[in-house]
């Protein structure tokens, strides 16, 4: 039996957070095979990608929860990646963000992963999350910090891999 798949669109002031749809193929395939994806296994050969937008539906479809792809509002046009992530293989779920190419600088990742992260701990029920970062990530470093993380150097990473856990403020230190 196929599950059906529950996607909340979340918005903000700017953007809007939907599910990932084959409309989004371009946008993938621009982003996974160009070095702007070396932080998250890329670059990948081309075609891979769609397997890769695949993959973000499936963690809905599997889990209940997966990354929606991040848009202007008013633009369907893909932004990037922002929201949960937890292959079977993670330590623990994740709170991602990938941003295509003309997308940073903008505040986009923080305006997303801030509203990412109240529905993870709101309607998915989320009492902790984690970002993993490459050390060499300064933008993602920098987004972590803004976001009010902190690094647990001693948490373990996805397959042992030299990544840093950035843990997330729990929901009540967030709350209002």
């Amino acid at each position: 039996m196929t599950p059906a798949l529950d996607i909340p669109v979340l918005e903000t002031e700017r953007l809007r957070l939907r599910a990932p749809c084959a409309a989004d193929a371009a946008a993938f395939e621009a982003f996974f095979t160009s070095g702007r994806s070396k932080f998250v296994g890329g670059p990948v050969e081309p075609g891979r990608p769609w397997r890769i937008l695949a993959a973000h539906v499936g963690q809905w479809a599997l889990n209940g929860f997966g990354m929606w792809v991040v848009t202007a509002r008013g633009d369907d046009a893909a932004l990037g990646l922002v929201g949960c992530w937890a292959p079977g293989d993670w330590p623990e779920p994740e709170l991602g963000w990938q941003m295509f190419e003309g997308a940073e600088g903008r505040g986009f990742a923080f305006e997303a992963a801030q509203a990412a992260r109240r529905c993870a701990y709101g309607r998915f029920g989320w009492t902790t999350a984690v970002s993993y970062i490459d050390p060499d990530n300064a933008r993602s470093r920098r987004l972590a910090d803004r976001l009010g993380c902190v690094v647990e150097p001693d948490a373990p990473t996805p397959r042992g891999e030299p990544l840093l856990v950035y843990r997330h403020p729990a929901p009540e230190a967030l709350a209002p």
